[in-house]
Order: structure tokens, then C-alpha cells, then sequence
């Protein structure tokens, strides 16, 4: 029997991505009796529609695959329904179907399972190509793997790459936090990745403010706790009265000369957005209408703001995004990916649907149907309600 499995990864890069094919093979080669050939589409969906593609060996060192971030596949956010997006950028001829472009080259590739390793766009643009395949009589599975730094896919709980991003976001902190050294009235503002969601900023603050718990401290010479600790935490979910907090924050300021804040890029942007358009700003959009953050810089607009109301000589705006995105996966996370990969391989070879293998409960295939995302965080979680008394008793 021969199978031939075709996988892509796509959106922003996230601590599984080489990780998890590395689990899928290993997967597939312990399954007896079966002639595996391996097949990687470059670029995510730009590769599908370019035929751009790799042969993956699978006799190579691929547990070395672990330990490297990013993707060796290399990513893209291409939306297969957005048709004038591919003719633009040339990914199709004009007057093709970029579903039916992608389809053919999954039949002419002779494709029998393919996995999609992505968020809730590449997994949405996965269920909108089995529906197309379903429709022309092209049986192929499909089974995808949900990754994004942010958690916010419905319905899963933890999206692979979160738990490892949030670990390294609070290390880019615990460097970063020493900058209130160098000057009076610091202000130090730590944008976090969350267009729509501040799981990610709510948790890393978290696991900061909980490794201070264990960190020596010397306030006879000013290396005091609160003096490192974070003081504001402002995520998308909650509305904030910003005239309260620009008291409290200027006590803070005024007693221990530094600020210190953990900011989710998605806070605040329909603010940004209002402003922009009175302004008459171009506000740049990409293939699924998200709008570029990336292009916009949150933290730089409201760092003006806050440097004014609490009066600090300096501001230091910094990303950990692309730091934590691209680190390879933690012990949790591998674990995950793993379990993950096991139960992928045995819906893609026994099973007869396509889906994502996503964590609920359990870990279990969801149909492409009920992906979405702009998931929520939680802000009621016994954890963040006590993160939030904790700051909010500073001053």
C-alpha cells in the first residue's frame, strides 16, 4: 500500500510548526506495511497554487526537527476565496478559481491526506477546500493542526505554540524590566501579540509576577519587588477608565520613578482605528481583512498618551512578538504536539472525515465547520482575577 501525504503551514510562524511535521512523520513511519511518500507545499497555500513544493525524506534526522523554531516550509496568509488578493499578487492567472487551482494540484500531486498546520484562517481556508473536493468528487482528507500564539481559536482550549510563546514572552520581560535603571520616571511599555484575544499578554504576566515569588530582592538599594513588577495589564476584553488608572499609575510613578506595563497590541484599537480615520490615515488590510498591526504600532500610539499623564522623562516601547513566536517548543507544548500528531495520523489513515485535532476536554478531530477565531480570553479565571488584585493594590 502507498500513501502519499502532502502538508503547508500558514499565517505567522508559532513554536510547533517544523515541530509538528516532525510529529506526524514520526507518526506515519511507525505504521507497518505502508509506503509513505512525504510532500511539503512552500509558503502555505502560495506553494499549493504555484506548485511550489519539496519531496520530505522520511529517513531523515527528523528529531532534530524539535529543537528549531519557525517553519522549514515556510509560511504565507493567502485566503483561497479571495480571489482579486491571488490575481493580484500573482498567484493565479486571471479569470482562475484559486479553490480549483489549489484542488487540481492536490489531484495532479496525487495527494491522499493532506495536513494543514495553522490558525484560524489557514484552518477556515482548509474546511473551504474539502468543500470544494467534496463537491467535485475528489476524496481527500484533510486534518489540520491548530496553532496560534494568541489561543484564540473556537472551540479549543490551547492552541499548539500558546503555553511555549507565553514562557518566552515572560523571559523577554524579565531582561526588558531592567531598563528602569536608566532613567527617572521610566516608563516601560510591553506590547504583547493579541489582535483580538489577551490570553497571551494575561498569561505571561502572569508567569512573570509569579517568578518574582522566587526572585531575591535588595530594596535597601532600590532593587524593590514592586519596583519590578508590573504595574497596568490591558487587554482587548475589558473596558478601562483610564482617568483612574492615570492616578494610580502616576502614584506608582512618583513613589518607585518607574511604570512598568504589560500591553496587548489589540487594546485599544478601535480607538486607533477612530483616530486614524479622523485623521485621514491609510489603514493597511490584509488577504482576510485583518487590519496590519504590524503597520499601526499600538503600544508607540498610547506610549504618547501615557507618557504624558504620568509625566515620565522616558518611554521604552518594546515587542516581544517576533521573539516569542519563533522559539521552538517547550515540554508542555511538545507533548501536545505529539499527542496531537498521534490522533491526527489515526483520523487521517482509519477515519473518513476531515477536520482539526483540537484540544476541548480532550483532544479530539472538530470539524472544519466550527473553526473560527477571535476567541475571547477568560478574564474571569480564578488566576488573572488574582493577578489583577495584585496589581491593582500597587501604589
Amino acid at each position: 500500500m502507498k500513501l502519499k501525504i502532502g502538508f503547508l503551514t500558514a499565517g505567522g510562524i508559532a513554536p510547533c510548526l517544523s515541530s509538528s511535521i516532525c510529529a506526524l512523520i514520526s507518526e506515519y513511519n511507525k505504521i507497518e506495511n505502508v509506503d509513505f511518500e512525504f510532500i511539503g507545499y512552500l509558503n502555505g497555500y502560495r506553494g499549493l497554487l504555484t506548485n511550489n513544493k519539496i519531496n520530505i525524506p522520511n529517513n531523515f534526522n527528523s528529531e532534530a526537527l524539535y529543537s528549531f523554531g519557525g517553519s522549514f516550509l515556510g509560511n504565507s496568509r493567502v485566503k483561497l476565496t479571495n480571489i482579486k488578493d491571488c490575481e493580484d499578487k500573482g498567484y493565479i492567472e486571471k479569470g482562475q478559481n484559486p479553490l480549483e487551482v489549489a484542488a487540481n494540484q492536490l489531484k495532479n500531486d496525487n495527494i491522499d491526506i493532506l495536513h494543514t498546520i495553522g490558525g484560524d484562517d489557514t484552518n477556515t481556508t482548509a474546511g473551504d477546500l474539502v468543500g470544494f473536493l467534496f463537491n467535485n468528487n475528489y476524496k481527500l482528507r484533510v486534518i489540520g493542526m491548530p496553532k496560534t500564539i494568541d489561543n484564540d481559536v473556537f472551540p479549543i482550549n490551547q492552541t499548539l505554540g500558546a503555553v511555549t510563546a507565553a514562557e518566552q514572552t515572560k523571559l523577554f520581560f524579565e531582561n526588558i524590566v531592567n531598563e528602569n535603571t536608566t532613567s527617572t520616571r521610566q516608563l516601560i511599555i510591553h506590547e504583547v501579540m493579541g489582535r483580538n484575544c489577551g490570553w497571551l499578554t494575561a498569561y505571561s504576566a502572569f508567569l512573570y509576577q509569579e517568578s518574582l515569588k522566587y526572585k531575591v530582592f535588595i530594596p535597601e538599594i532600590f532593587i524593590d519587588k514592586v519596583k519590578w513588577g508590573i504595574h497596568g495589564i490591558y487587554i482587548p476584553e475589558l473596558d478601562y477608565d483610564f482617568k483612574k488608572e492615570f492616578i494610580r499609575l502616576r502614584k506608582i510613578m512618583d513613589k518607585y520613578d518607574c511604570v512598568n506595563i504589560f500591553f496587548s497590541e489589540g487594546a485599544g484599537l478601535n480607538e486607533i482605528i477612530s483616530d486614524m480615520k479622523s485623521n485621514k490615515k491609510d489603514i493597511k488590510y490584509d488577504a482576510f481583512g485583518h487590519v496590519r498591526l504590524d503597520e499601526i504600532n499600538p503600544g508607540k500610539w498610547f506610549s504618547n498618551i501615557f507618557k504624558k499623564e504620568l509625566n515620565a522623562d522616558k518611554v521604552l516601547v518594546q515587542k516581544s512578538g517576533y521573539f516569542a513566536r519563533s522559539a521552538k517548543p517547550n515540554k508542555e507544548d511538545l507533548k501536545l504536539i505529539k499527542d496531537s500528531a498521534s490522533l491526527a495520523v489515526k483520523c487521517a489513515i482509519k477515519g473518513n472525515k476531515s477536520g482539526v485535532i483540537g484540544l476541548k476536554d480532550q483532544l479530539e478531530l472538530i470539524d472544519f465547520s466550527f473553526i473560527k477565531g477571535g476567541k475571547p480570553f477568560d478574564y474571569n479565571v480564578e488566576w488573572f482575577k488574582k493577578l489583577t488584585e495584585e496589581i491593582n493594590h500597587i501604589g
